[in-house]
């Protein structure tokens, strides 16, 4: 009896999970068996981690689906009634997260081109585990740790991931991390560069260019000159090439990838030309200075504004503390002049941050004088005293140089002429005056001056007139039907020569101081001017005043009437007188009065200087005798050597209407005009 009761007394005790195994993942269900080898009432509880968490009389407990606060050691304990408590052995239950897969790209690039290959790997924790793909959160139909695409369509873009799985069990991992897959539609076209990319390079230059593509990654370039492949196939994006003329021309690039090729660059021209030579030119406009003029010296270079320039005078290096020279030494300037400056003169080139020198360029000579230069003042013609109306000449010489600016002075004032030669073409009295000259030069405003000139006098006087003087005295009119007019000169003694001007057209005839006017060669009785010349100054006078010759031969008829008229009356009255004084009773000595003499004969008329004219009114011709003269008119005496006056506008009217009355068979001719 006693090992029976012992027996019963200590029951064995086992706790089984089911299912069992080693790890356990969230959300899982698991039941526990509590097993008593011997039968009886038993009560059973529950333990995790030495904590009751269960208590019933069925020896099953299923917990709650599985979280990561399940992970521990359970234990299950029995007792009867009142009695003992027995304990099982422990159970350990582990709770992890499913295990995430580890995508990978087995190819190189993430972004494709149309027909290209994509191969993706995924990784699980163990074989268990089945790995599934997913495109854009999508399960593909693909299951495996391998998805391969061996042409790729643009419906292949999209974002890749997998998940690892335990179908029985209903177990599931996270997703792995996700793989991005752009698909290009069309092929890329790779940008050729080129550094540096100066317009032109020169031999001795290097250049490098970049093949580069935007799209994708993973490319292999070559390199293509005038359509010729250079080098074979590179991983390298840049290609450096020495610059020769052999190297000049049109440059390509394309680039691969597995068997993807695309098209070729656009071409980038490289220009390779020979180092050009510098040009020295002058600025100012002249290789000859004189002491402190200003010189500018140039130096250029085609092709190309980036030369910085070096200067040199005799082979050496040009001071700078004697000249100025410009930033980029393309300009020489020298200030003022002197003896230090003369030289050959020649430059080079170098470009701007590069290796490129050129040689140097043909040398120039600057010739500085010893002195300013001298200054001649010339006048054409060279005589002292000019008339008014001559064309005068001045011309400033400079002996040596060119470029000059003129200045021209009257009396010490400047005047306007600038050119080489001042002219007069007609003088006057206001330009007699000491003359000089200067000469200058310079771009605009001349900067360097000469001496003036030496000073030329010149005396303009006024040109002596003609006039007419009417020969014809009080005597001929009796005895000619023609005028004499004869030129004289005023104011001169020398000896003339004239021509004579009809109505303005010069007379041929001998240069006689007299010209004859007749009805035969006047018949319209023309109005006529003279003019004096000769060989020496002044050549010629000034022309007289126009005189016109009108209606002279019926003047001259009118007066001879009238003329008759007085005569016989005076005869008459002469009779009469004696007539009278023979008649008349003679009256005593005492009674006699002296008795003026009312009559004049011809001979006391002739004597007499107050006696007036009395034929004045009729052939006084106010128009031909200016108001000037009217005191000499006033004051003529009647003699035989007065001049013929001319009519009156008046008395043309009156004696137009009889231009051509005839008497007798007899034409009256008129010198009316």
């Amino acid at each position: 009896m006693l090992p029976f009761l012992s027996q019963i007394e200590n029951p064995k005790v086992s706790l089984t999970s089911s299912p069992a195994f080693e790890t356990w993942y969230p959300k899982e269900l698991i039941n526990f068996k509590c097993n008593v080898d011997v039968p009886s009432s038993w009560t059973y509880e529950w333990y995790q981690n030495g904590s009751k968490i269960h208590e019933s009389t069925i020896n099953n407990y299923k917990a709650a689906p599985l979280t990561h606060s399940s992970n521990g050691q359970y234990q299950c304990k029995v007792k009867r009634r009142g009695g003992q408590l027995y304990t099982s052995n422990d159970v350990s239950v582990k709770v992890a997260e499913p295990p995430t897969p580890i995508i990978k790209l087995e190819t190189s690039w993430t972004d494709v081109f149309k027909t290209e290959k994509l191969r993706f790997s995924c990784t699980g924790p163990d074989s268990i585990w089945t790995l599934t793909w997913y495109k854009d959160q999508k399960k593909l139909e693909t299951e495996g740790s391998a998805l391969n695409i061996d042409s790729v369509t643009k419906d292949d873009k999209g974002v890749y991931t997998c998940k690892a799985e335990i179908k029985p069990r209903g177990v599931s991992s996270a997703s792995s991390d996700t793989i991005v897959i752009t698909v290009y539609e069309n092929k890329p076209k790779p940008q050729l560069t080129r550094i540096p990319d100066f317009p032109t390079m020169y031999p001795g230059e290097s250049v490098t260019f970049s093949c580069m593509v935007t799209e994708s990654s993973g490319w292999e370039y070559e390199f293509y000159h005038r359509s010729t492949k250079i080098d074979p196939t590179s991983k390298s994006l840049e290609r450096k090439v020495d610059v020769t003329n052999e190297n000049s021309g049109e440059h390509q690039c394309l680039a691969r990838r597995g068997q993807l090729k695309t098209e070729k660059s656009d071409p980038v021209s490289l220009h390779v030309s020979e180092i050009p030579v510098p040009v020295l030119k002058r600025k100012t406009q002249w290789w000859d200075v004189f002491p402190s003029e200003r010189a500018e010296l140039g130096c250029e270079m085609e092709g190309s504004s980036e030369w910085i320039f070096t200067w040199f005078k005799n082979g050496e290096n040009v001071a700078g503390n004697s000249v100025t020279i410009s930033e980029d030494g393309s300009i020489l300037t020298i200030t003022k002049a002197s003896g230090s400056h003369h030289g050959n003169y020649s430059c080079s080139g170098e470009l701007k941050d590069r290796t490129v020198r050129s040689i140097r360029s043909s040398e120039a000579t600057l010739h500085v004088y010893d002195s300013k230069p001298t200054v001649t003042l010339l006048q054409n013609p060279d005589d002292k005293l000019l008339h008014t109306g001559d064309a005068i000449s001045f011309t400033c010489h400079v002996n040596v140089s060119s470029g000059w600016k003129y200045s021209w002075y009257k009396d010490n004032n400047i005047i306007s002429p600038t050119r080489i030669t001042h002219n007069i073409s007609s003088a006057s009295t206001s330009e007699t005056g000491s003359y000089e000259c200067q000469v200058g030069r310079g771009e605009e405003t001349p900067l360097f001056y000469s001496e003036k000139s030496r000073a030329v006098q010149l005396t303009v006087a006024e040109r002596p007139k003609a006039s007419i003087v009417l020969l014809t005295t009080w005597s001929e009119v009796f005895s000619t039907d023609s005028l004499k007019l004869q030129c004289e000169v005023v104011g001169s003694q020398d000896n003339w020569n004239y021509t004579w001007f009809k109505e303005s057209e010069q007379l041929n005839q001998a240069s006689l101081s007299t010209h004859s006017v007749t009805p035969s060669n006047d018949p319209d009785q023309s109005e006529y001017i003279c003019q004096g010349i000769r060989t020496k100054r002044p050549l010629y006078s000034q022309r007289s005043d126009s005189y016109k010759t009108k209606n002279l031969l019926l003047k001259r008829r009118v007066l001879l009437s009238i003329s008759g008229c007085i005569f016989f009356g005076i005869i008459a009255v002469f009779i009469g007188c004696i007539v009278m004084r023979v008649l008349r009773k003679p009256a005593d000595a005492d009674d006699k009065q002296d008795e003026a003499n009312l009559f004049l004969t011809m001979a006391q008329l002739k004597d007499r200087n107050d006696a007036p004219c009395p034929l004045v009114e009729y052939i006084t011709d106010a128009d031909v005798n200016p108001p000037a003269k009217e005191g000499e008119e006033n004051a003529t005496s009647c003699t035989e050597t007065t001049p013929l006056p001319i009519t009156s506008p008046e008395e043309q009217a009156v004696t137009a209407n009889g231009k051509e009355t005839t008497e007798n068979g007899t034409a009256m001719v008129s010198f009316l005009q």
